[in-house]
């Protein structure tokens, strides 16, 4: 499998390659150049199958001349090596819960799986790997704790200060000795921002192997719709479901697209915004404007220039009317969000994040228009990540055993401004 440059300007190369250098040099996005499509024996057979064997199918395609089978069959089960509890609320409604891997996100899927890849490429690498992430919240700890102690390969983590939840600092703070986090004055989009200028610098390629950990590196990105896969496994209903996708960089909602395009059975995508509502309003206009971010409870979807839009363009060949056609989306406040947190736990007994809560009303109002559609919330992230969440419903939320470890060990991190040169001279001193 060959991997383009959706910019179009940048050579093809393999799946290794695009894991490793992970940005093209023409600042597009790596995207395969086939879209694998499952076989309908495959699809008929996904309850019976184990979540390795569905992992290990629906990745191969997209790897196979990158990694030995043995290889790839071994990174999947570490992948989903935990829960991916399907739960009804009612005939309507049910939520895929994400949230049971070490750091209790979705992202634990994509970390585990590129960290896996890089290390076992590392080897071949004659230049320090190091591996830099822009976080709005869960990206990071899932990255630092997949790469934790890594052999051979170096984490730079940069992650708003002040604008993640106590507990992912704790998870962004307390890493592997391998690990730098830093803490930047300013919001994602800066984090942003600082990464991609890493990435495309010249000077900085030519000492450090330098690639990024952020949905825009394939080897993150397509692993995320393997949980959809599993999903459809435990789907009861003849009618194929629709998935209301918690959307901030439209990573999670591009690989649900995939999985579609691949042959799984999707009725339609509801991609739940915040109030950074850039793609609503393109679903709505037909016309894509980025805007700055602005800081809702919802924070991991504070993003106001989604990197993965161009992917789900790609998905559609092009076609933006056959894309929102596909594709709803609904535009929710702090006020909704909080609100449908009661409700929910009044009406279920049962917890949102706020991630989960957005998703969770956006396919509400869709079934407003579309009562026959019966949908699944993803849920991506555990509620006692979110101090939000505790203050909404005016209860104490258990934190499991790995939170309260994390409590014991000190914090570090280094804070910084918004200067590029700041992060350039802190990646130049791991050569070393």
């Amino acid at each position: 499998m060959q991997y383009f440059s959706t910019n179009h300007r940048s050579a093809s190369v393999s799946f290794r390659d695009a894991a490793i250098i992970g940005q093209p040099d023409d600042k597009g996005l790596y995207f395969p150049a086939e879209l694998s499509t499952v076989s309908d024996e495959f699809l008929a057979s996904l309850p019976e199958l184990s979540n390795e064997e569905i992992a290990f199918n629906v990745m191969r395609p997209y790897v196979a001349d990158s990694l030995p089978d043995d290889v790839l069959a071994e990174i999947c089960t570490e992948t989903v090596s935990f829960d991916f509890p399907l739960v009804a609320l009612n005939e309507n409604i049910s939520v895929l819960e994400l949230f049971h891997g070490p750091t209790l996100a979705f992202k634990d899927v994509g970390a585990r799986f590129m960290s896996r890849c890089l290390e076992y490429f590392a080897r071949d690498i004659s230049k320090r790997p190091v591996v830099i992430v822009a976080t709005s919240g869960d990206t990071g700890g899932a990255v630092a704790n997949g790469f934790a102690d890594a052999d051979g390969v170096d984490v730079v983590i940069l992650f708003p200060k002040g604008l993640v939840s106590r507990i992912q600092e704790l998870q962004l703070t307390r890493c592997g000795s391998n690990v730098t986090p830093l803490e930047v004055n300013g919001n994602f989009d800066d984090c942003q921002r600082l990464a991609k200028t890493a990435l495309a610098d010249t000077d900085l390629g030519s000492k450090l192997f330098l690639t990024s950990a952020n949905s825009i590196n394939v080897a993150r990105w397509l692993p995320q719709q393997i949980y959809y896969f599993l999903a459809v496994k435990q789907w009861k209903d003849v009618e194929p479901p629709v998935f209301s996708v918690p959307s901030g960089n439209f990573g999670n909602i591009a690989a649900a697209v995939l999985a579609y395009r691949s042959g799984l059975p999707v009725r339609s995508f509801v991609a739940a915004c915040n109030a950074n509502d850039v793609f609503t309003r393109f679903i709505r206009t037909g016309s894509f404007e980025a805007k700055p971010s602005v800081p809702t409870i919802s924070n991991a979807m504070d993003i106001g220039d989604p990197s993965n839009f161009v992917r789900i363009v790609e998905l559609f060949g092009g076609d933006t009317d056959k894309l929102r056609r596909m594709i709803a989306s609904y535009s929710i406040s702090d006020e909704e969000t909080a609100e449908t947190i009661r409700s929910v736990h009044d009406r279920f007994g049962y917890i949102l994040d706020p991630h989960g809560a957005v998703a969770f009303a956006a396919l509400t109002r869709h079934q407003e228009f579309f009562a026959e559609d019966k949908g699944i919330v993803v849920e991506t992230a555990h509620p006692v990540k979110f101090d939000s969440v505790e203050k909404i419903l005016g209860m104490k939320i258990e934190a499991p055993a790995s939170i309260l470890d994390l409590e014991k060990i000190p914090k570090w991190s280094i804070e910084i401004g918004t200067s590029y040169q700041t992060v350039k001279d802190i990646l130049l001193s791991l050569e070393s």
